[in-house]
Parts: structure tokens; sequence; C-alpha cells
């Protein structure tokens, strides 16, 4: 069987905010740690039912960023749950509310 390891580090500053996030994985391409501005992890709690979430950006993450993040976030999620339930309509549900937040972002965007 083959295993995978994920490695977050985060380093804080003296009010537990995030300065930096690096991250590496045994199976990603290159060696070594990465830097990045912001993750997400989610991970389902078998015990209650729920869904534990770890959300963290740095100060360099832009709110632009952000907001990119998020909605490729979702994307991502619109074809996971097509992928691992075969649920269409769920799937297009989700990408018509990405379809609406590129819209709404780029229209915002235009206005700065």
């Amino acid at each position: 069987m083959k295993k995978s390891d994920i490695k977050f580090e985060v380093d804080l500053d003296e009010n537990s905010f995030p300065k930096t996030i690096k991250w590496d994985a045994s199976d990603k391409e290159g060696n070594g740690l990465e830097d990045t501005k912001s993750i997400s992890l989610n991970v389902w709690d078998n015990q209650n039912h729920s869904t534990l979430r770890i959300d963290l950006w740095t100060e360099e993450m832009s709110v632009v960023e952000m907001k990119r993040f998020y909605i490729d976030i979702l994307g991502g999620m619109a074809q996971t749950i097509l992928n691992s339930t075969a649920d269409e309509y769920m799937s297009e549900e989700i990408k018509d509310l990405c379809d609406r937040l590129v819209k709404h972002v780029n229209e915002e965007n235009k206005s700065q």
C-alpha cells in the first residue's frame, strides 16, 4: 500500500496570526517546503458527523486573491461531488454559483 504525507508549517506573529505558511507533500513535484499565502483544510469528523475546518491566510494574501481562492475551491467541490456521488444537480448548482461569483468579482474589480 502506498503512503503519502502532507505537511504544513505555520509561523505565527505575537497575536497568533499566520506570518508565513509553508507546505510539502511526498507526492508533489519538487522537493522541500513551498510558500503559500493561504490554506483551507476540511476534515470529516466521523464521530460527530460534521466537518472540521482550518482556514489560514497570511497578510500577504490580497482580498482579490482570497475571493479567487474560494471560487476555485468551490469549483473543485463541484467536480468532487460529481465524481463521488454522480449528483449532477448539486455539481451544476455549485458551478452556477461559481459563475455568478466570478461575474461579481470581475464587476467589483472594474469599479476599483
